[in-house]
């Protein structure tokens, strides 16, 4: 499975990177009202995640759906993930973001890694929920995130989603992640080495399922790894934000018994100024074409036309619902 998963977003991640054409992110009027629902000319980039992570496999499976599909050259790049993602998409640098939805919630409020500066984002829809997967070594000691007090844990890439959650399941256990644990920074790959060669304890990660590292961990170290629910934690994570809500890992998942955990909805992020016929194309072609980019990864089949608009307190953006009508 993570040969196949791995191998797909290598392919699609090398998307027309050197396409011809002016790069269009904006045009004077972002505001929707009945624009066109036709993608201009141009290319636009999109901010993933870690190579091992699910955002890299379905934005690269994104860039490809959008450069088949319409006038624009999409093409997608590795990230550190969500807080790097906005703050790079609001510097110019990307012009469509993977962000975990608690993050994007505390760049529009100006809070936690955002430090009082609102952001001036938009959605073009929720997209899957992310996983809060804790996953340490059976012989570590831990049982709880309480447990993790001492202990050599991932928490993941700097400026991560990941991290973010790591930092608030930590303190709601009665942790501080610079203190009380000895914390790995680390991305996604370099977790996986470190919990196979016994270097690390444990690691959290929030992520699509299935998460392809993750599964490289449990497949090489099957009983020698387990996961902890660490959903007691979830009446205090809410206090927090409300975005975080329950659902079990399902035992198919990783062919080990079904664990309940935390989780949290992705989106899908532009700029407030991104063209609204743009936006209004890209969005559309999420939903049209589905059953296409539910082959990148089957984390897409939790994309719901349902739920899309549901991006509170980010706004979405007047293209994107144009789009979802």
């Amino acid at each position: 499975m993570l040969r196949r998963y791995a191998i797909g977003a290598i392919a699609l991640a090398l998307v027309v990177s050197g396409c011809g054409g002016k790069r269009t992110p904006t045009t004077p009027d972002a505001s929707g009202g009945g624009a066109s629902c036709e993608a201009s000319d141009g290319r636009i980039t999109i901010a993933t995640g870690n190579s091992g992570g699910v955002y890299f496999v379905v934005g690269g499976g994104l860039a490809k759906l959008i450069s088949d599909n319409s006038k624009l050259k999409a093409s997608s790049a590795e990230t550190g993930a969500s807080v790097q993602n906005i703050q790079q998409l609001v510097s110019g640098t990307y012009d469509i973001a993977f962000s975990l939805a608690d993050t994007a919630a505390d760049a529009v409020n100006g809070t936690g890694a955002f430090n009082g500066k609102k952001e001036k984002i938009a959605a073009l829809s929720r997209i899957y929920p992310n996983y809060t997967q804790v996953l340490v070594r059976a012989d570590s000691g831990i049982n709880s995130v309480a447990d993790m007090k001492g202990k050599r844990i991932s928490t993941g890439s700097p400026k991560s989603g990941t991290e973010v959650i790591a930092g608030r399941l930590l303190k709601t256990a009665g942790l501080n992640i610079d203190s009380d644990v000895q914390a790995q920074r680390l991305d996604l790959t370099k977790t996986a080495d470190g919990m196979k060669d016994g270097s690390i304890d444990g690691l959290i990660w929030s992520g699509g399922l299935p998460t392809p590292q993750i599964t490289d961990i449990t497949t090489s170290l099957k009983d020698k790894v387990k996961f902890i629910d660490i959903t007691p934690l979830l009446p205090e994570m809410k206090k927090i934000s409300p975005v975080y809500d329950t659902a079990p890992i399902p035992a198919a998942t990783y062919g080990v018994a079904e664990v309940p955990t935390i989780v949290v909805p992705n989106l899908l992020l532009v700029r407030e100024d991104f063209a609204a016929n743009n936006a209004c194309a890209v969005t559309k072609l999420i939903f049209d074409k589905k059953a296409d980019l539910e082959k990148v990864h089957p984390a897409v089949k939790d994309i719901s036309k349902d739920k899309a608009s549901a991006s509170d307190p980010v706004p979405l953006h007047p293209g994107a619902k144009q789009a979802l009508g």
